[in-house]
């Protein structure tokens, strides 16, 4: 009797088994599925495929290079449940995966976009909808199902290394050029990651810092973008950060992961980590982290243990093995999508020629220096990076593209002429440093990526032949930055001895003959211009514009395109006039990295920062203090002139709409932007002067074309989180809209009435320590 008790229990296991194998995972079945998938492989599904490049042994299931050679990583498969890897690839600024493939004759190039600090200059969503749809397609038809994009951490200072992945110190801009960046990607099916979830704003000791920050800064500066980016777009996945926040992982919040994002953003994705070793994983899953990625054997065979142990509960398990479930549905690699692996690139080059162009800002243009005159034809240009141009950043930011048009040759497409000599001797130059560099290193960190050579000396004698042989001077000056380290001050931030010098030489060598000088900045971040812009006739700020960038700057240049971007974030006299940077580890060197993931975990080097600053982050505490700057966020010229009409704000219930005509005075085809500021009543909580509140941008105008733009914001747009109440708070009374081309340049103001609202919201994610806050209020705000 027991034997035979014994074999109707085998029969009903095999039975179970067939039946089970049978089933396979739909977006009709997926509860059912959760049922029948045992512990070991629902742990699996919560792990990245193990990949021995990052110490999780040999794997040949789901493995990332069998799949996309190059991709980030993945999730893995399991057979008999239909459950299929999907692959997760980096990167802001385009795909990033390996351009080729051992055995394979075929290349496999993306193509390099603007970086974000350019997109978001643009102040047009619109544009960056368009660049979002274009990388979209690359995702899609190279394999991928999950792009690791975008970056939105606020640029709290300008030393962080990673801020040309950013959008803004900005929340709003940030949030709104982030949602136009998602829903382009995802509109091709496929989906992204937004990033660094939350408080990622250095990259000193970015694996262990602690970012320490009070509700209300954290509230309104740094995860407002998210909660709009999360609730107008629908990203299909958010990737939680390295550091800690207030004493806690972000990747073990449950506070961050579940109560904000989830509870109170109604979020529906994923969670995944950023790619990191493993940290508890029992606080990570109870917190809501549903992969862990890059993913190790040892994780997986964790949470079996954990849930074996009661440490971690089933149900807890199950949260985010649905999720993941739901996830694994919606990709195209589950959906069977034949992809192509031969995007047009040709095309997807001309929307990032033209993209770049948008976000150029144009910082100084005395007497029209700009666009270069219809009889300039031979150009002296000066500068390494002219004839080496940084397209992106390094890193996870940067893509594997099959060129980069340099300056020299983006000038040459649209008909001017670089001097000869001039053009010989830099390339000497910089084949020697090259050379030079390739035999000091045998191989360059995959941070650190190909540095920026240091200035050429050029003696003024030289100078002096090319002001006599050419009709005007161009001076490119170059920085580049990336993942796992923070600018440096001096020569980060400031300009060189040897730059300098090449200034002041050419200015004056040039002007004595009474030729015009233009400086066009190829960096990521802001660069100091105070102790300097006097010398040029113009200054272009191009960023780092994608691998047509040398094209895009000529097309400005020559006047094809009008610029119009606008400062994403304000360019101080001096780093130090920030108040963050009393907090920021500026004069911190790291140690040596001896892994994929940073300094090594024993390093306590920086264990915290504390944001003192609070909410006067950028413009918020340079306008409140009129504190002098070189040039104001916001700000950006235009070879063209505009007047503005008279504004009208009109309210129905919580929600205002102002709008404004805008016409095109000038002589030539142009775009604007209107900014909208807001400066509050007086109440209970202190507030900046003034903080933009929505913005938009004009259609190209012809000579005397006018338009009507459309405005809207509402009043929780309007409040202020008040950590007592655990509260968004709109303080009723008078409030003044200032529409301006900057925070600065402000054209018109209209005075409007707002009802008194609340919005109650959770009280978690509390500092640890006692934040000693920067306060203002003894500032008046001019109404």
């Amino acid at each position: 009797m027991k034997n035979l008790f014994k074999i109707l229990i085998l029969l009903m296991n095999v039975f179970l088994i067939h039946s089970l194998n049978a089933q396979k995972l739909s977006s009709d079945n997926i509860d059912e599925i959760l049922k029948a998938m045992t512990l070991e492989e629902k742990a699996k599904l919560l792990v990245g495929t193990p990949n021995h490049l990052f110490g999780g042994g040999e794997s040949t299931v789901g493995h990332t290079e069998e799949l996309v050679p190059g991709a980030a990583g993945t999730t893995q498969n399991i057979e008999r449940l239909g459950i299929t890897s999907t692959v997760l690839s980096d990167g802001p600024a385009g795909l990033r995966i390996s351009p080729t493939r051992p055995g394979d004759d075929d290349t496999y190039y993306c193509t390099g976009f603007p970086v974000g600090t350019c997109l978001s200059s643009s102040w047009n969503t619109e544009l960056v909808y368009e660049v979002g749809k274009t990388i979209g397609n690359e995702v899609l038809e190279y394999g991928a199902d999950v792009l690791l994009a975008p970056g939105m951490n606020i640029h709290r200072n300008p030393l962080c290394g990673r801020n040309f992945e950013y959008y803004s110190e900005d929340p709003l801009l940030t949030g709104k050029i982030a949602e136009a960046y998602v829903n382009g990607v995802q509109s091709n099916g496929v989906g992204t990651s937004v990033k660094h979830y939350v408080a990622n704003n250095q990259e000193t000791n970015r694996t262990g810092n602690d970012s320490q920050v009070s509700q209300r800064a954290l509230r309104e500066i740094y995860l407002k973008g998210f909660e709009i980016a999360i609730k107008e777009s629908k990203p299909w996945t958010v990737m939680s950060s390295y550091n800690k926040l207030n004493g806690d992982f972000t990747q073990e919040s449950h506070g961050l992961l579940t109560t904000v994002l989830r509870e109170e953003w109604g979020f529906d994705g994923i969670v995944m980590t950023d790619w990191t070793r493993p940290r508890n994983i029992v606080a990570q899953i109870k917190a809501g982290n549903d992969l862990m990625e890059p993913g190790m054997q040892v994780q997986a065979e964790e949470i079996v243990a954990k849930v074996n142990s009661g440490e971690l509960t089933m149900e807890d398990v199950d949260k985010c093995v649905k999720r993941m479930l739901e996830f694994v549905v919606k990709t195209p690699r589950f959906k069977g999508y034949k992809y192509s692996n031969k995007p047009n690139l040709k095309e997807n080059a001309k929307v990032t020629r033209q993209s770049a162009t948008e976000g150029m800002v144009l910082l100084k243009n005395i007497n029209k220096t700009l666009p270069l005159a219809e009889q300039t034809k031979n150009i002296a240009l000066f500068g390494v990076t002219s004839y080496d141009f940084i397209a992106g950043g390094t890193g996870s930011g940067d893509v594997n593209k099959a060129y980069v048009v340099d300056l020299m040759e983006g000038l040459g497409n649209v008909g001017y002429t670089v001097q000869e000599d001039l053009k010989a001797l830099y390339e000497k130059y910089k084949a020697y440093e090259r050379a030079k560099i390739a035999s000091e290193t045998e191989a360059r960190s995959w941070f650190l990526g190909k540095p920026v050579l240091k200035e050429m000396p050029v003696a003024r004698l030289f100078i002096q032949k090319q002001a006599e042989e050419s009709d005007v001077a161009v001076i490119t000056i170059g920085r580049n930055s990336g993942e796992g380290g923070d600018r440096k001050i001096p020569n980060d931030y400031g300009i060189t001895t040897e730059e300098r010098k090449l200034l002041n030489d050419v200015c004056d060598v040039f002007h004595s003959k009474g030729k015009k000088v233009v400086v066009i900045l190829n960096i990521g971040g802001v660069l100091e211009t105070a102790s300097w812009k006097n010398l040029p006739d113009a200054i272009l700020l191009t960023w780092q514009p994608g691998q047509e960038g040398g094209n895009s700057v000529a097309d400005v240049l020559k006047g094809t395109v009008n610029p119009s971007g606008k400062l994403p974030m304000t360019f101080p006299i001096a780093v130090m006039d920030h108040p963050s940077t009393n907090n920021f580890p500026y004069d911190y060197t790291p140690k040596p990295y001896n892994s994929f993931f940073g300094n090594s975990p024993e390093g306590k080097d920086v264990d915290y920062t504390v944001y003192e600053e609070d909410i006067y982050v950028g413009y918020r505490y340079f306008s409140t203090v009129n504190k002098p700057i070189s040039y104001p966020f916001g700000f950006g010229l235009s070879y063209t002139d505009f007047e503005y009409g008279k504004p009208k704000i009109s309210a129905k219930g919580s929600e205002f709409t102002a709008t404004i005509s805008v016409k095109n005075i000038g002589q030539k085809a142009g775009k604007q932007v209107v900014e909208l500021y807001v400066t509050a009543p007086d109440g209970k909580l202190e507030k900046p002067a003034k903080e933009l509140k929505a913005f938009a941008k004009t259609k190209e105008l012809a000579p005397g074309e006018s338009q009507i733009l459309t405005l809207k914001f509402s009043a929780y747009d309007l409040a202020s989180y008040d950590e007592a109440i655990h509260s968004w708070v709109t303080d009723g009374g008078k409030y003044t809209a200032k529409f301006g081309t900057s925070v600065e340049d402000i054209f018109s103001k209209v005075l409007f009435n707002v009802s008194k609202a609340s919005y109650e919201v959770n009280d978690v994610l509390k500092p640890e320590v006692d934040i000693n806050r920067l306060s203002l209020k003894q500032y008046s705000h001019d109404k």
